[in-house]
C-alpha cells in the first residue's frame, strides 16, 4: 500500500478534475460522460497521479501517471473504487478494459466475458455471472417452452410465400416507450418462429422506468403464446452503459459496441439454439442503421441469420419511440392514441402516468433513439 491519498472529486472542483482530464487524455482517454463517481489518487504535492471512475455497476475511466506505473496504484485505484460499489450495495462489477490490460484484471478476480480482438474486453468480478444468467434463461425457456406445447404458434396471420419460418429466433429492445411498431416486429418475428424469445433491456437509464416498459410490453403481447420474455440484466449491452472513451470517434464507439454486443449475444444465442435474430428496418436513426447492418454482416458468421423487418408506418411514416416522446411533450393524446396499443395508451391516460411523463416534458430533446 502506497503512501498517497485517494479522494473523491465533485463537479465544483474544476482543478482536480483538470488534472484528471489531462492524465486521461496522455493515456489517451476521454472522460466518460456517464459517470457517477470519481476518485483520484494525489501525491505529496497534491497533483494527480491515478485515477478511476464509477458509472452504475461498471468501473471506468482507469489510469496511471506513466512517472509511476509499476508501483501498483491501479491495484489500490480499483480496491478502492470496489469498496465504493460495495457501499452502495453493488456486489456484482464489470468493467470494459483495452485488451493489453485484462490479465491485470484477472489477477484481482475478474473474468473475461467477451472481446472485440485489439480493441477491448468486456469483464466482470463474479465467477460464475454469465454463466449463472444463461443458466437463468434456459430455465425461463424450459418453463414456459413447456406452456407453448400447449399453444403451439396460432396461424392468425399466415406467411408469405417463400417465407422461411425459424424454430427458435430472438428479438431485442429497450421500447422506451412500447409502440405499435415494437409490437408489429415481435408479431411479425412470432409469425415466423417457432418460439420466439424477446429481451427487454433491463438498466434503469431511459425516461420509461424498467417496470413500466415490461409490463407493457407483457400486457401487449399477452395473445402471442410463442413468446418468451427475458430480462436483458447486465449482459446485454446499450449505449448507455457502454464506454466510448478510449475509442477513436462515434463511429468507432458504435462499431466496437456492436461487435461487443454479438459476441455476447452469440454466446446467449447458443446456449439457447436462437438461429436468428429480428430487428426493425431503420430508415432514420445513423446508429441504428449502422448496428444493424454490422449484425447483418457479423451474425452469420455465428450461424445465426439477421432477418430484418420494414417498420409499421402511420401516415407513411415509420411510427418511432421518439415519435412518441415528442407527442407526450406535447400532450397530443390524439397522436399516441394512434401510435401505442391499447394498454399503453390507458397507461399514459392515467393517473400513475404523470411523474413519467413529466419526466419526458423536461428532458429537452427526446428526439433521439
Amino acid at each position: 500500500m502506497s503512501d498517497y491519498r485517494i479522494t473523491e472529486l465533485y463537479p465544483g472542483d474544476s482543478r482536480t478534475l483538470s488534472e484528471v482530464d489531462s492524465l486521461l487524455k496522455r493515456e489517451g482517454i476521454e472522460r466518460d460522460r456517464n459517470l457517477d463517481y470519481t476518485a483520484a489518487m494525489l501525491d505529496e504535492n497534491y497533483k494527480v497521479i491515478a485515477t478511476g471512475s464509477c458509472f452504475g455497476n461498471t468501473l471506468r475511466c482507469l489510469a496511471v501517471d506513466s512517472a509511476h506505473q509499476g508501483e501498483g496504484l491501479l491495484n489500490e485505484i480499483v480496491s478502492h473504487l470496489i469498496e465504493h460499489e460495495f457501499s452502495q450495495n453493488i456486489s456484482h462489477i464489470f468493467l470494459y478494459t483495452k485488451c493489453s490490460t485484462a490479465k491485470f484484471f484477472e489477477s484481482l478476480g475478474f473474468r473475461e466475458i467477451a472481446r472485440v480482438e485489439g480493441t477491448l474486453v468486456f469483464m466482470e468480478n463474479q465467477r460464475d455471472g454469465f454463466s449463472g444468467y444463461l443458466e437463468r434463461l434456459k430455465r425461463e425457456s424450459e418453463s414456459q417452452e413447456a406452456r407453448e406445447k400447449l399453444n403451439p404458434p396460432g396461424a392468425s396471420s399466415p406467411k408469405k410465400e417463400g417465407e422461411q419460418e425459424e424454430n427458435c429466433s430472438a428479438v431485442v429492445m429497450n421500447a422506451n416507450p412500447f409502440t405499435r411498431g415494437h409490437l408489429y416486429l415481435i408479431q411479425r418475428a412470432a409469425e415466423l418462429s417457432r418460439l420466439l424469445h424477446l429481451f427487454i433491456l433491463s438498466e434503469e437509464k431511459s425516461l420509461i422506468p424498467f417496470s413500466v416498459r415490461k409490463r407493457l410490453i407483457l400486457e401487449g403481447t399477452r395473445g402471442i403464446p410463442n413468446l418468451i420474455v427475458h430480462d436483458s440484466g447486465s449482459y446485454i449491452i446499450s449505449s448507455a452503459t457502454f464506454p466510448a472513451y478510449f475509442l477513436k470517434d462515434d463511429t468507432a464507439a458504435i462499431e466496437s459496441q456492436a461487435a461487443l454486443d454479438l459476441q455476447v449475444f452469440s454466446q446467449i444465442a447458443h446456449a439457447l439454439d436462437i438461429g436468428a435474430r429480428f430487428v426493425g428496418e431503420e430508415p432514420n436513426s445513423r446508429v441504428t442503421r449502422l448496428y444493424n447492418e454490422l449484425m447483418a454482416s457479423r451474425l452469420p458468421k455465428e450461424g445465426i441469420r439477421c432477418r430484418i423487418i420494414p417498420r409499421l408506418e402511420e401516415n407513411g411514416k415509420p411510427i418511432s419511440a421518439s415519435t412518441v416522446r415528442l407527442a407526450i411533450q406535447k400532450d397530443d393524446f390524439e397522436t399516441l392514441k394512434r401510435l401505442l396499443p391499447e394498454s399503453g395508451y390507458s397507461y399514459f391516460c392515467s393517473e400513475e402516468a404523470k411523474p413519467v411523463i413529466e419526466r419526458i416534458k423536461a428532458a429537452g430533446n427526446v428526439l433521439h433513439d
